[in-house]
């Protein structure tokens, strides 16, 4: 059946005298996509398959779903994309992926940007998933402990650090927090998580770390963090307070700065999976891919914004100085 949108585009291209070739969208490759919330990460996805030529509307269509922040939506918005039967789910970060493997162990699941999915259960090995899943992660253990160190070569007097993270986002972000904590103590810093939630959660956390005598705040990545991307970085320039992440997007944002991969390029590189699993390749003969470069970024407007001074060893070593 053509919808009423291909009726009128027809209409107007039989009007200008061009011939006519409808295709129905049922008869496209449908894909599935599930989010926590939107983020720059699921654009580089859909912007990747648009360079392979996959366009929404004209060659695939792309059936959206995103819990808006609230992770407890993820399995019920992954069983309806499993009812809309599409050809592939991607699912993007760690809690979407497992809501999409536990409702469907038949079609294809693309994972775009998961921290570590042997240790969430997703997959049983990263060289052959064995199952419908298979994608690209991150697995960030040693970049989080380069980010603890990176706090110590910028600010030497660190004692203590404040470590933002969101517990809705629960797999992801314990991992993360884990890593912290772990690489913390090896550096003999002591780390103290603050869960947000809202903006609100955000700004009680920024009036309360003065008074906990912290030094730096490491900010671990999460889509509704990153929506609130602004407001802490105002928030940590008001406070005077050097701020760390893991991804070039918050350094871009103004964070201090950050060490580990470019989550946009792990995104379009997810589309690939997307491309050859529509050409008939079976998710569990394809390799989950790791990245290949991680990233020193330092934001030298936001060191002059709070007075800090950056070694020069660290500009000479970064692969960026945002000026």
């Amino acid at each position: 059946m053509i919808d009423r949108r291909t009726f009128v585009r027809a209409a107007m291209l039989a009007a200008a005298g061009w011939p006519i070739v409808v295709v129905s969208q049922r008869s496209l490759p449908r894909i599935g996509l599930l989010v926590g919330l939107p983020s720059p990460v699921d654009a580089a996805f859909v912007q990747g398959l648009r360079d392979l030529g996959y366009v929404d509307g004209r060659t695939i269509v792309i059936e959206r779903r995103s819990a808006e922040g609230d992770y407890a939506k993820l399995p019920s918005l992954a069983a309806e994309l499993v009812s809309s039967k599409p050809d592939v789910i991607a699912s993007v970060v760690t809690q979407a992926s497992i809501a999409a493997k536990e409702a469907t162990s038949t079609i294809p699941v693309v994972m775009v940007a998961v921290s570590d999915p042997v240790a969430a259960g997703i997959v049983g090995n990263l060289s052959r998933p064995g199952s419908n899943v298979t994608g690209t992660a991150l697995h960030l253990h040693d970049a989080v402990g380069k980010q603890v160190e990176l706090i110590r070569q910028m600010v030497p007097r660190a004692a203590r650090i404040a470590v933002l993270w969101n517990p809705d986002n629960a797999v992801f972000q314990q991992q993360s927090l884990g890593e912290a904590l772990i690489a913390a103590s090896r550096a003999r810093v002591v780390a103290q998580p603050f869960g947000v939630r809202s903006r609100e959660d955000i700004e009680r956390t920024f009036a309360w770390l003065p008074g906990e005598r912290i030094d730096a705040v490491l900010v671990l990545p999460d889509p509704l963090i990153f929506s609130y991307r602004t407001r802490i970085v105002d928030l940590a320039t008001m406070h005077r307070l050097p701020t760390f992440s893991g991804f070039r997007l918050l350094t871009e944002a103004g964070i201090l700065a950050s060490y580990g991969p470019d989550l946009r390029v792990m995104g379009k590189r997810a589309s690939v999976y997307v491309q050859k699993i529509l050409k008939g390749a079976k998710p569990s003969d394809l390799p989950i891919e790791l990245p290949t470069r991680l990233e020193l970024v330092i934001n030298a407007k936001s060191a002059d914004a709070i007075g800090l001074s950056i070694p020069s060893t660290l500009l000479a070593r970064a692969d960026e100085v945002i000026r």
